[in-house]
Order: structure tokens, then sequence, then C-alpha cells
């Protein structure tokens, strides 16, 4: 069998064997899903990073690197903007209000705030969402173990899925963010001596430089090595995906449901915050490394694992497959978190058995976690890229989240009709925009739509939620007139 699979399978086993030992102190349904609201600064700052360094900010943000350079650092860049707003605004006014209601998941806010119409109609899109990028996260795994280990891709999803489906569901948020603590270790002490080494294989900066001249277009060079090579229109697109995501991921919504007071909140989500824009330009460099080093590449997504096997030393390979191995497997088992907690208090304990005891939520979420953990792996099968697996998740997530929460939290007046009535057209106007241009039928209808998106460069996702915003303002006008 391959050394480094071997090294990677005995990783997985410690992963393990961590999450099971820690799951013993979660005795109810609090533990599992806030962690019993005792997550001081660290802690909610080690699992925050462990959730957003993931496929698109590895494997994803390489390829990127590989294509656009320096440019690519907007994709986790964006993430991390948006997470500092995270930390100075939403975040602390969210948990207050969370631990005063008790409220264990986005949903139970959203409910507090508007009504169960709300919740369940945000609640659907989450489940779909968090679906798609559960199986991002796995190809990221399967792509990396193809290259290095020869696995097929049924297998390296299966593997990744196996992973962090067991230890989430042996301990919720009590066991995940201390195998993240683990993971996180892995993570930067991988990826900081990988660049060490790959740069100055290359001989510093200056002879990566040169590699990458003699592969890259004469008349290309000077935008390869700039921030904003790629134009304002693409970099306008990572900001508008991203930095409105991570302000109100219910997913990083519900781990800060978990910190002990504010100041932990503003404290470790702005590590988290920090880490993200100083780690940006890591996985970029290592896909620039890639396009100076190898030969050119048909899926640019392989730039990351064609480094890991055929630039570094076998023991540095090893170590920076077991860091991306743990960023892939933290980011999944951040979606099983969100998704499950999510189909626990959304769908069952608010549908199918609004009585159910403490005990029968949470072994129904754990079997959740089970048969989402199996749903990613299949649906990973049938996707093909990561970065278009995670753009789709954050679009649903923004378009449907977005205006609710920030309404509900900053203003009193917004009623839910208008909250469901800015979802309905905010995801209805992003669908016409992306999708319907592709239904001849319909091209009449969107040409008008598109019109700022084709001609101007705005972010399609930027005006679905104009139009939104539009639209919940104008029901509140007629609200106050009626």
């Amino acid at each position: 069998m391959n050394t480094l699979l071997i090294i990677l399978i005995a990783y997985s086993l410690l992963m393990i064997a961590l999450g099971a030992v820690v799951s013993r102190g979660v005795k109810e349904s609090n533990d599992f899903y806030v962690a019993g609201r005792g997550l001081g600064a660290v802690y909610l700052a080690v699992t925050l990073i462990a959730a957003n360094i993931g496929a698109g900010s590895t494997v994803g943000a390489a390829g990127l690197g590989y294509r656009d350079g320096l440019a690519a650092w907007w994709w986790v860049g964006s993430a991390g903007i948006g997470s500092l707003i995270l930390a100075l605004t939403v975040g602390p006014k969210i948990w207050k209000i969370a631990k005063e209601k008790n409220l264990l998941t986005v949903g139970d806010y959203l409910e507090h705030r508007f009504d169960r119409r709300v919740r369940m109609t945000a609640a659907v899109f989450l489940w779909l969402g968090s679906m798609v990028i559960l199986s991002g996260q796995l190809i990221a795994v399967a792509w990396i173990l193809n290259v290095v280990a020869g696995v097929s891709k049924p297998v390296g999803c299966l593997l990744a899925a196996l992973v962090s489906t067991i230890y989430f569901t042996a301990g919720g948020l009590h066991s995940t963010v201390r195998v993240n603590m683990l993971q996180l270790c892995v993570k930067l002490i991988g990826f900081i001596l990988a660049i060490a080494f790959a740069i100055d294989l290359s001989g510093g900066i200056t002879g990566l430089g040169e590699k990458l001249g003699a592969k890259v277009a004469a008349d290309s060079v000077d935008s390869y090595l700039s921030f904003f090579g790629t134009g304002g229109a693409a970099i306008a697109g990572y900001v508008a995906a991203l930095v409105p995501s991570f302000i109100i991921s219910p997913g990083l919504l519900q781990k800060i449901f978990g910190a002990r007071d504010t100041k932990s909140v503003r404290i470790g989500v702005s590590v988290n915050a920090v880490v993200l824009l100083i780690f940006a330009i890591v996985p970029v460099a290592i896909g620039m490394i890639a396009r100076g080093w190898l030969d050119p590449l048909g899926n640019r997504e392989l730039a990351m694992p064609l480094v890991l096997s055929e630039v570094l030393p076998v023991w540095l390979g090893a170590l920076l497959l077991a860091a991306i191995f743990s960023a892939e497997v933290s980011t999944a088992d951040a979606v099983l978190f969100m998704l499950t907690t999510s189909l626990g208090k959304d769908f069952y304990k608010g549908i199918l058995k609004p009585e159910a005891t403490d005990r029968e939520l949470l072994r129904f979420t754990r079997r959740a976690a089970v048969i989402c953990g199996v749903g990613g792996a299949l649906l990973a099968l049938a996707l093909e890229t990561v970065i278009g697996a995670l753009t789709a998740f954050y679009s649903i997530i923004t378009a449907v989240f977005l205006l609710p929460m920030l309404s509900g939290l900053y203003s009193k007046r917004v009623s839910a009709r208008s909250a469901l009535i800015s979802i309905g057209v905010t995801v209805g106007m992003l669908f016409l925009i992306e999708f319907a241009p592709r239904l001849s039928a319909l091209e009449p209808v969107t040409s008008a739509l598109t019109y700022a998106v084709r001609v101007w460069g705005v972010p399609s996702l930027v005006v679905a939620i104009l139009a939104g915003l539009a639209a919940m303002i104008v029901n509140e006008m007629l609200d106050v007139r009626g």
C-alpha cells in the first residue's frame, strides 16, 4: 500500500479516537449543539478557522492561483473581510439574543424574530445548499488521494465522509472543537513548511518569478503577479459571493452561539479573520509554484496535489497531505454540524415530533449526521469541481439569509411577510440572471435584467440582493399605509 495513504489512514484513526474520547462529555443536546455555551476565545477561533480553511481555501484556491496568480488572494481574502465584519457587528449582537432566549440554531432565531414560515423556508434552502458544499469538501479529498495514492474518486469521497461523520456524530460541537485543535496544528505546520521548502527549492522569490516568466505569456506576467490582475469584475464577484456569506453563514453563527460571552465572540472571530487574511496567500502561492514547476494542467484543481506528489520530498508531502486532509475534513464536519442540527431542530423538533424529548432529539440528530454524510459522498460523485460547488453554496446562502438576518437584527419594523418576500425575490432574481439566459424561451425577459451584469460588470448576486431589498421596502411601505 502507498506510504502516504498508510500515514493518512493512521492520522484518520487518531482523529476518530480523539473525537470518541471527548464525546463522553456529551450528555444532552445543548452540549451537542452549542458545546454548553462554554467556548472561550481560543476554542472559538480554532473551530472557526478549522471550518473556514477547507476545500475552497486550499485545493480550490490553489487552482485559482495556478490560473490567475496573486489576484486569487481575493477568494479567501474576501472570507477574511466578511469574518472581520462578523466579529465587530453581527456576531456579538446575535450571541446576546441566543444566550437570552436559549437559541440553539439560526432557525431558532428566525422563528423568534419572525415566524415559523420564515424559519422553514430558510431551512429548506439551507439543507440543499449544505449538501452541495459538503460534496465540495469530499471532491477535494478525492482529487488529492487520486493523484498521490491512485485512490478512485468514490473511495476518496467515502474515506473523507467516514472520518468526519464518525467523530462529529459522536459529540457534535463539543468533540469537533477538540479535534479541530489537532487539525489546525497540522494545517499550519504543513502549509508553512511546504511553502518555505518549495520557494527555497525554486531559488527564492526571484527564482520562482523567473520560472513563472518562462511559463506565463509575456503580456500576461504583470497581471499574473498583481493582486488586481483579474480585473475589477472578477474581484467584485469574489467579494459579493463571500463577504456577505461569511457574515451571516448559519454554520458560523451557530458556532458563535457556543461562545462563553461577547468578549470571546469579538476576539475569537477577529483572530479567525486575521488568520484567513494572512492564510489567503498560501494556497495561491502553491498554485503559482505549480504553474512554474509543472507542465500545463488540464484541471487546475490538481495544482496542489501535484505539488505535493512531484515537487516536495516524501516526508513533507506526507505532512502537507495530512494538512490538506485536515482542511477538507474539518470543513466537512462544520457543514454536517450546520445541516444536521438544522434538521434536528427545524424538521424533527419543529414539524415531525414537537413533543420529542432532549434524548430523542439528540438521537435523531446523530442519525441524520450519518445519513447526510452518505448523501454528501453520493452527491460528490456527480459534481466535478470544488469552486463550482462552493460558489453555488455561497450564492444560495447569501440570497436566502442576508436580508432576513440583517433586517431582523437591526430593525424592529420588518415583518415576517417582508422577510419571506425578500427571500423569494432575491432567489428568483438570482435564478433568472444565472440560469434563465440558458433557456431561449426566457431570453426576452432576462435581457433587461442582465443588463447591469453584462454591461457594467455588477455581480449577479448584488443585483438579486438589491431587488430583494427593494421588494422588502415596498412591502413595508404598503403595510404602513394599509
